[in-house]
């Protein structure tokens, strides 16, 4: 399993509207992407226009070939880009250790 974290950066005032549309956008354009396994949408507390996407792929190339190859990406960035301050940072991670 791969984590991707995107670190996400919107501009200042629009949380409601990017609430609703970081939403909407995974769960009717990602949730369908092939290997996708779940995600988690965490808010800044200190930043409030800082987020952080983690979505679970199947495998890595799930997310950079199959998702990001795909017309479903530019779907996707047609309903959060626009709320976009800076380009998304972006990275992957394998669980090392942890609990629940």
């Amino acid at each position: 399993m791969i984590l991707e974290v995107a670190d996400l950066r919107i501009q200042p005032g629009r949380q409601a509207e990017f609430d609703a549309a970081i939403k909407h956008g995974v769960e009717t354009v990602i949730a369908k992407a092939t290997g996708f396994l779940g995600y988690q949408v965490q808010k800044g507390v200190e930043s409030p226009e800082r987020y952080l996407l983690l979505i679970r792929w199947a495998t890595l190339e799930n997310h950079t070939v199959d998702f990001r190859e795909s017309p479903a990406f530019q779907d996707w960035r047609a309903i959060v880009g626009p709320f976009f301050a800076a380009p998304p940072v972006v990275e992957h991670f394998e669980l090392l250790t942890g609990s629940n």
